[in-house]
């Protein structure tokens, strides 16, 4: 394996200290409200999130970032909701904290996207290498969480997992080459989830 490979594997690895576990976005609302019970609900929110959401919109802003374009700002104001940017500052912060210390470089603090982008610029790993392996990181996470709130089995967890590679490495590829103008969501199911989280009396997720 390629030393690039061996970064990609840990930055990506649920034990990378990002506190990714303790994030829902939003999942956990659309689960309390039946809008996801089982595999099949799981896999089309999930699939939607992939072509019109936000995880669409992380992976630009990464290649951008990773180019070294200045995109923290608009990072931020693409997060559409006091806890998705809280999420996505939180462990974008704590990346940045534990990567600086990997590389021996200064990362300062951003949204995750762009704080993952600018390390693998810093640690000459590909971005295209990259790419691909972020997103499934991103999708993985949000399954753990189904897994527990639905409830779901980890078989079905894995079945939803494998029936979305191909859109993963769709978003990837169309990422790779999108511009900042290609921006934007129309995911509104999540993103309302995602704001009426934040008035959950009973939760187990921070976003």
């Amino acid at each position: 394996m390629s030393l690039s490979a061996h970064h990609i594997m840990a930055w990506m690895s649920p034990a990378f200290p990002t506190g990714a576990f303790a994030y829902s976005h939003g999942l956990e609302q659309a689960i309390h409200c039946c809008l996801i019970s089982d595999r099949n609900s799981l896999e089309d929110w999930l699939s939607v999130l992939l072509r019109l959401g936000s995880i669409r919109n992380d992976a630009i802003l990464l290649v951008h970032a990773f180019k070294g374009e200045d995109v923290r700002d608009l990072a931020e104001a693409m997060a559409g909701s006091k806890e998705r940017y809280m999420e996505t500052m939180a462990q974008g912060s704590a990346f940045a904290k534990t990567a600086s210390a990997l590389l021996e470089t200064p990362l300062p603090p951003a949204p995750l996207p762009v704080t993952v982008g600018k390390a693998a610029a810093m640690a000459g790993v590909p971005v295209e290498d990259l790419l691909p392996l972020y997103i499934h990181a991103f999708i993985a996470n949000l399954i753990s969480a189904a897994i527990r709130l639905v409830p779901l089995g980890q078989t079905d967890g894995q079945i939803v997992l494998q029936n979305l590679f191909a859109q993963m490495d769709a978003l990837a590829e169309d990422a790779l080459a999108a511009g900042l103008d290609d921006l934007g969501t129309c995911s509104f199911g999540a993103d309302l989830a995602a704001m009426k989280h934040e008035d959950m009396t009973t939760r187990i997720f921070r976003s």
